[in-house]
């Protein structure tokens, strides 16, 4: 096994080229975002150049949750080169330390990271993102939710029978629906009625549907102005259906997802937002895998800048590659375990294949 001291100096070393990486890509985020909001907020008069610094502050950890990834490859590059520029690396393999041994030590230095970002960060940003969202809902009035799907779907199960609602847009944290159309069905399962309707809107126990088209099997259609929809949503619920997951704390994501659930709403993208987090740590460790993979070479050799485009390439398609699995399993087509767990397993699994090819023949 690696000695004590090496091994404190090779987890010390790595934690903070992570660290320094990701410090700097937070600042420049920051900043980015600061301008842009500045000139968003210019025309607006309540908007101080405090609340707009306060703004990007708040939003700035659930930005940089998504670069980690890159953060700690490229600090692991940063870190294996410095290494072996210095011929660290080349003494502690004259002293008989394999790659396995060094590699020890920034393993658990990112997983370390992975933990703390999971269980502590992602809850800070979670709860930052928040109050970000209010002040810009204060700042630049209420949005309607335009950043998903085309329409909205809610499925839902009342005194009645079960329902259907699609709606094209939703305001007021989704209580309040526009172009809406509802299906709804009676207790035996089978189809009542169709009703559209221009606007929905949520009271207790119904669906206020107003300026409300009825049409049912083998009858005329009907105009009302009012027409309700028992419901089992509470307002919490149908807010919750609504919220990404991204902005849910991890700790919170199973009792939402169960809630969700329960409401007969569709509870993918909690129970995969869940997973994912848990798989962060495996994801970063695959992330070092890659960098020793391109950056372990001789200084001596050269084709150093060719090696570690390689790596940054490598660790692009890597994360590309978890993106595309992620939209799968969102969609469905992946079971949540598989979408979140398979990126970071076939990862590090390339990765160590890589390295017993080039130090182990």
């Amino acid at each position: 096994m690696i000695g004590w001291t090496l091994g404190r100096y090779l987890f010390i070393r790595f934690l903070k080229s992570v660290l320094g990486v990701f410090a700097t890509i937070v600042a420049l985020i920051y900043l980015v975002d600061l301008v842009e909001m500045l000139r968003r907020a210019s025309t607006l008069p309540n908007a101080t150049a405090l609340l707009v610094t306060w703004l990007c502050f708040l939003r700035v950890p659930s930005i940089s949750e998504q670069v980690l990834p890159f953060a700690v490859l490229g600090g692991a590059m940063l870190a294996f080169v410095g290494l072996t520029r210095r011929l660290e690396l080349v003494v502690a393999r004259a002293a008989g330390v394999s790659v396995w041994q060094f590699l020890l030590p920034p393993v658990l230095a990112v997983g370390l990271i992975g933990i703390i970002s999971t269980t502590i960060y992602n809850p800070l940003s979670a709860i930052m993102k928040d109050g970000a969202d209010q002040i810009e809902t204060d700042l630049f009035g209420r949005r309607e939710r335009n950043d998903g799907p085309s329409s909205l779907w809610i499925r839902q199960q009342s005194v009645d029978g079960q329902s259907i609602i699609r709606a094209e847009r939703s305001s007021d944290q989704g209580k309040v629906l526009s172009g809406v159309s509802a299906f709804v069905f009676d207790e035996q399962n089978r189809f009542v009625e169709r009703v559209e309707a221009a606007k929905a809107k949520l009271l207790p126990g119904v669906w206020q549907l107003e300026d409300a088209r009825v049409s049912a099997i083998g009858e005329e259609p009907q105009l009302l102005g009012s027409y309700l929809l028992a419901t089992n949503l509470t307002p919490e619920q149908v807010t919750q259906s609504f919220v990404a997951a991204e902005s849910v704390p991890f700790w919170s994501l199973l009792d939402v997802s169960k809630r969700t659930e329960t409401a007969g709403l569709d509870a993918t993208q909690y129970r995969l937002r869940f997973q994912t987090l848990l798989a962060r740590p495996l994801l970063l460790a695959a992330m070092v895998l890659v960098a020793a993979c391109f950056s372990l070479r001789f200084f001596r050799f050269g084709g150093i800048s060719q090696m570690v485009s390689g790596g940054v390439a490598s660790g692009f398609v890597l994360y590309v590659a978890t993106k595309l699995v992620g939209d799968l399993g969102g969609a469905g087509l992946l079971s949540t375990p598989v979408a979140a767990w398979s990126p970071a397993i076939v990862g590090s699994m390339l990765g160590t294949l890589v390295l017993l090819v080039q130090e182990d023949g």
